[in-house]
């Protein structure tokens, strides 16, 4: 059978997948998105919800480069709030229920739209190489598709194993089969393959729910807009609800714990900390009377609902009775069942910093593959991914963002540097420098970065260079109007003088014509400028060790004075720059300063060695 011809191939259609295939697509390769159904692509099979506490702030810079999400959940949410209002900017993230079928039919619509993408449907069974190169990708039904780079977005579907109490099954999610062949694959290839666990919830028919009985969650209004080219959220918005686990459904669980997969033996691997199971809460928080549990609509008319906080593997009979069991939901019909997946992954510390893994040229790999967990991280990756081997096509330097650049180079940063024993969740906690990464300023850090390398297009880049000089004129007139001896601008770092209110509405300030988006800019700008200084200052000492690269062959074996164990930590994760090699455990400071002192002597050797071949 003859071979169809691509520039890149990506393998999966899920949120990663879709991120990488646009960018493929709109940087100009011929491209591939291989999934098993197009009706598929991007669909939520777990929360039907965008953002959150830093994912949030995620889904902006993947706006802010050029990517889809931000878009595409402006267009199809159905209830949006901005989470930590009350707390300071650096911390606030938007959040947004989806109708999901109108999400995944938007991203499918505009992936169809784009010129030199392809969507194949049928499964991947084997990536193929050739001399340490990727060749292309054999499908399941023997078809051979050809390319020089390909993006593996697995998801959950390598060996993926369903659970439901003692029930076992091998699926990559419900009614959708496994990629077992895949996965074999990779280990003949040479990946280091683990095992992951994650689950989800019940969910319910919208109209058995007695809703009398529950707290009613609205969303915020107006809504706030994810996308930087959103005008604004018209369209109605519809409520969420809250109800809670109590003691009768905490002593069910107890006594059915031996038949809870998790706790029986059946499920080997580790899932996500911070996401936990109902019955992993009800043993962790032991103290605990009840839990909050948020009935969110899946879409518009609130045909199902996703209960939000129970996730379980426990049996069926045990989901029935816990349902009854809580306010609400005690007539409730469960529309499918609770469960548990393990799946493959290939530890990150294999990839080099542009995604690409170490052994095989030209293979990248994006999303859940990776160990992370969640739409939002999946999507970044494969953004990042879909650019940078576009990139390698090209012969271009990849696109590298640091820990003080954006979450997302904070999220790629812990995944090359860290050991991954559970999904990877991204959180504000994790980026060292969140006051200057928040979600309203994510346009100004990588917009200008997203125009560099193409992905930006014309109407987003005008959209960005308005709000610009909007802001640079608000700021001007901020520094220069006084009153009682101070300007607006030193007034506003004064938490005891006029509030933010009363600079919106004057009337030289109403004149300008501002958008809101940009008077809430220059605000957080001035109010925090004191902060913002000495993060600057911090940042500055921060890229000093991030500007001293590590030749990609540097052999840490035969560095004098190196301990044995950071050689062995060294030649396992191969750092791109000293600051990351400071990063991974086990690295003392000592061992920077024995690498700074032999990088030294290193690339004192190789001028000599080239300047000795340029005389002779």
């Amino acid at each position: 059978m003859t071979s169809e011809a691509f520039d890149c191939i990506v393998i999966g259609g899920g949120h990663a997948g879709a991120e990488a295939a646009w960018a493929a697509s709109r940087l100009g390769a011929k491209t591939a998105l291989v999934t098993i159904s197009r009706e598929t692509i991007a669909k939520m099979s777990c929360n039907p919800a965008i953002g959150g506490l830093a994912k949030g702030q995620i889904v902006r810079e993947i706006d802010a480069l050029g990517g889809l999400m931000g878009e595409a959940i402006d267009a199809t949410g159905i209830q949006f709030r901005m989470l930590n209002r009350s707390k300071g900017p650096a911390v606030q993230s938007p959040r947004a229920q989806a109708d999901k079928y109108e999400y995944k039919d938007w991203i499918r619509a505009r992936l169809e739209s784009v010129q030199g993408l392809s969507i194949v449907e049928g499964m991947a069974a084997e990536v193929l190489v050739e001399n340490g190169t990727v060749c292309g990708v054999l499908l399941a039904d023997g078809r051979k598709l050809s390319a020089a780079a390909v993006i593996l977005t697995t998801g959950t579907f390598l060996r993926g194993i369903l659970h439901c109490g003692d029930q076992q099954w091998p699926g990559g999610r419900l009614d959708e089969p496994a990629s077992n062949e895949l996965s074999d694959c990779l280990r003949r290839l040479g990946l280091t393959v683990g095992r992951l666990k994650t689950g989800t919830p019940a969910r319910l028919a919208g109209d058995t729910i007695d809703y009398v009985r529950l707290e009613r969650q609205d969303g915020d209004q107006p809504p706030v807009p994810f996308s930087f080219i959103t005008d604004r959220i018209d369209r109605a918005q519809v409520p969420c609800w809250i109800t809670y686990t109590n003691p009768q459904i905490h002593q069910l669980l107890r006594d059915n714990l031996y038949r809870a997969p998790l706790y029986s033996g059946q499920i080997q691997s580790i899932g996500p900390r911070y996401c936990p199971s109902i019955e992993t809460k009800i043993t962790r928080f032991s103290d605990k009377e009840r839990h909050q549990v948020f009935l969110e609509p899946e879409d518009r008319a609130g045909t199902t609902i996703y209960c939000n906080g129970i996730s379980t593997s426990v049996p069926k009979d045990v989901q029935e009775e816990m349902i009854r069991l809580m306010a609400g939901t005690e007539n409730a019909r469960i529309v499918h069942y609770a469960y548990a997946i393990e799946y493959d992954y290939c530890p990150a510390t294999q990839l080099k910093i542009n995604l690409e893994t170490r052994g095989i040229n030209g293979l990248f790999l994006a999303g859940q593959i990776n160990g992370t967990s969640g739409y939002e991280e999946a999507a970044g990756q494969g953004l990042l991914a879909g650019i940078n081997a576009v990139r390698k096509l090209k012969r271009q330097e990849p696109l590298v963002l640091g820990r003080d650049q954006a979450y997302l180079g904070v999220m790629i940063d812990d995944l090359l540097t860290r050991e991954i024993d559970e999904p990877y969740r991204m959180f504000t906690s994790r980026a060292e420098y969140r006051l200057s990464l928040r979600s309203d300023n994510a346009d100004q850090r990588l917009t200008p970065i997203g125009r560099q390398i193409g992905l930006v297009d014309e109407r987003r880049w005008r959209r960005f260079e308005a709000k610009r000089e909007m802001k640079e004129r608000l700021r001007a007139w901020m520094k220069s109007t006084r009153t009682a001896g101070l300007s607006v601008w030193q007034r506003l770092q004064r938490p005891d003088d006029l509030t933010a209110g009363d600079w919106r509405t004057h009337p030289e300030v109403a004149a300008m014509e501002l958008t809101d988006e940009a008077i809430e800019a220059v605000l957080i700008e001035a109010r925090y400028e004191g902060y913002l200084g000495r993060q600057s200052r911090q940042i500055e000492d921060f890229r000093h060790l991030e500007n001293i690269r590590l030749p990609e062959k540097l052999d840490y074996a035969t560095v004098p004075h190196l301990r044995f164990e950071a050689k062995e930590k060294l030649s396992a994760h191969r750092p791109h720059n000293l600051g990351q090699a400071g990063r991974i455990g086990g690295i003392t400071p000592a061992d920077l300063m024995v690498l700074q002192i032999h990088l030294r002597k290193w690339y004192e050797q190789r001028m000599g060695e080239i300047h000795g071949e340029s005389t002779k």
